[in-house]
């Protein structure tokens, strides 16, 4: 919007996506929304509960700045019992979401004109994320054909003297892939190489299906190059809780603390108190919730195996979304998406929101029941654009 008492930087929309779901949801009063990764299941009551308890007993006022103390041990043990690394105090800082926490980290490393290598399809906030911090996006397409795979020649193309860093995420959002251990070890050489950062989006670590999450970190050599971005909203469906963590090395974890007193000081404490009972009491509380995710994105996955132009990588690797191919329609992202909403009334996101490369498809997220689901599949099929 223009307007004389706002600045210029904003009166282009830098909206996302993501921020204007809501209203498409309202045009129909039986909309089946597939479109944003907000989780349906209520958080464990073993975390509010607990968090609860601890309300009354008076964690109601500022924290320390880096974080509750027994949150960030807790997070150093999480690691070490998890994955055995060894994270110590110093390098955690817990922040007000795992946004926060990506736009924290670019702000800290970037100088004005410095270039970030996005995986793409990406994040949608991702690019506007790095602008913010005074940086400048660069895509990085990775393709269905390669099993959305880092291309490490693709990658070495867009390495330049501004270059500073490169973002990945894995398991992914949108395209529900993961990075294999050979793919992030030929990552790392070529971070090694170049001199670069490598921030790593490890939000859906408990959504890896075929293997075990390996965080990107622990990859020889990585450790003191990467900056891990955490959130409990979905390993945990902490959504509304608001708090993520940042683990980094300790220069760039005062950096941020620094950056961070100046944004919102602290973390909400009765949401870090809530994450401590999350990580404490994770082997009650997500398995349950992980079968319920799983089961519920290979049945959308064999729904969209029986319908004329639409595809998707099959088995689901991770997360809780499915990007689903529909180049056959012979319409763009944008087309398919409207028509689906407008026929059936199921609201999705168009692939190319998420990068250039997302072109021909659509993302859904299985955030709705099977039953739900179903539904929503046996509506599409109706349409005439999926029709044999």
């Amino acid at each position: 919007m223009k307007h004389k008492f706002i600045s210029k930087t904003y009166w282009k929309d830098m909206s996302t996506p993501m921020g204007k779901v809501d209203e498409l949801a309202k045009e129909f009063d039986d909309v089946i929304n597939l479109s944003l990764g907000d989780p349906d299941i209520t958080t464990n009551e073993i975390i509010i509960n607990k968090a609860f308890e601890d309300a009354k007993a008076g964690h109601t006022k500022y924290t320390d700045f880096r974080g509750d103390p027994e949150l960030r041990a807790a997070i150093s043990r999480y690691y070490k019992e998890k994955f055995n690394m060894t994270i110590d105090d110093k390098e955690i800082f817990v922040t007000a979401s795992g946004c926060l926490a990506m736009y924290l980290a670019l702000e800290a490393i970037l100088d004005t004109g410095d270039e970030v290598i996005l995986q793409a399809p990406y994040f949608t906030p991702y690019p506007q994320q790095v602008e913010l911090a005074g940086g400048i996006p660069v895509e990085l397409d990775t393709l269905e054909e390669e099993d959305f795979q880092i291309n490490m020649e693709r990658l070495e193309s867009l390495i330049n003297e501004r270059t500073k860093a490169i973002v990945i995420n894995t398991p992914s959002n949108p395209t529900g892939s993961c990075l294999t251990k050979e793919n992030m070890q030929e990552l790392a050489k070529i971070a090694i190489k170049h001199d670069l950062i490598v921030i790593s989006d490890d939000i859906y670590t408990a959504f890896s299906y075929q293997h075990p999450f390996i965080p990107f970190a622990s990859i020889e050599g990585m450790k003191e190059r990467t900056i891990i971005i955490n959130s409990f909203s979905k390993d945990y469906t902490m959504t509304g809780w608001r708090v993520g963590n940042i683990i980094a090395p300790d220069y760039i974890i005062s950096t941020v603390q620094m950056i961070n007193e100046n944004v919102v000081f602290t973390a909400p404490s009765i949401s870090q108190r809530a994450a401590i009972a999350a990580i404490e009491h994770r082997d009650e509380i997500q398995p349950d919730m992980v079968k319920e995710y799983r089961d519920r994105i290979f049945y959308a996955a064999d729904r969209i195996k029986e319908i004329p132009n639409m595809s998707t990588v099959y088995p689901p690797r991770g997360t809780f979304y499915l990007f689903i191919n529909i180049k056959d329609t012979g319409l763009s992202s944008e087309e398919v998406s409207e028509k689906i909403l407008k026929e059936a009334h199921v609201l999705t996101i168009p692939g190319n929101s998420f990068g250039r490369c997302g072109e021909g498809y659509i993302r859904i997220a299985c955030t709705v029941k099977i039953p739900t689901l179903k539904e929503a599949f046996d509506r599409i099929e109706k349409m005439s654009l999926f029709k044999k």
